[in-house]
């Protein structure tokens, strides 16, 4: 069976890579009228950790969105319509990200961090449940993925990616009372994503199971 979504998934590279990239603009050089000193750069670049912690969170967050989409798109060999809009609204999600991120920024130690992390964690919640979008149109009735696909394959993938919505739901909610325990509760997710991620290679044996 020939493969039709090498188109989709090369211009999705290319988004994800231009969402990583745009991180990197938030991070800001110290003006040097204030920091003539060594101790004054110090403090200075200190004094920006929340933009590092917000760009730590945000890049790994979107490799961990491009490992997953290509181990997803291993599964689907032909696209529909239908199929390429749920993909494009992950990738507008994943441009979003540098908006939620800049404003983590800036605000995690204001008094209106409860706001700024309730628009990141929220950002995720609609992240995964576009993934579980993108999943369930390519999974319907099975035309869309490889022939060889076992049902029993199709429900672990989509396991996989059921887990993410009460952990975002609940990092959501848990950041109007304790914003950082809800950048831990994402960052937990995505650390557990990356080494279950293994778990979308799927063995000759699984794919071939009835």
């Amino acid at each position: 069976m020939e493969k039709e979504t090498a188109r989709i998934e090369g211009f999705s590279d290319g988004v994800f890579a231009i969402a990583i990239t745009l991180l990197v603009l938030e991070l800001r050089i110290p003006a040097a009228e204030a920091n003539n000193s060594r101790q004054a750069l110090i403090n200075s670049l200190l004094a920006q950790w929340p933009s590092f912690l917000a760009f730590s969170l945000s890049f790994f967050s979107i490799f961990i969105m491009w490992v997953n989409h290509h181990k997803m798109f291993k599964q689907i060999y032909r696209r529909n319509s239908t199929l390429m809009f749920a993909n494009g609204l992950i990738l507008f999600l994943a441009t979003c990200i540098s908006y939620p991120t800049a404003l983590l920024a800036r605000y995690y130690s204001t008094p209106s961090v409860t706001v700024a992390v309730a628009v990141y964690t929220g950002l995720f919640v609609l992240i995964n449940l576009a993934f579980n979008l993108l999943w369930g149109i390519a999974s319907r009735n099975r035309t869309l993925l490889r022939p060889e696909i076992s049902t029993a394959a199709i429900k672990k993938i989509r396991r996989n990616y059921q887990y993410g919505i009460p952990v975002h739901l609940s990092a959501f909610l848990l950041s109007f009372c304790w914003p950082g325990g809800a950048l831990i509760l994402c960052a937990g997710l995505w650390t557990y994503w990356a080494f279950t991620s293994r778990r979308l290679d799927l063995s000759t044996s699984l794919a071939n199971r009835p």
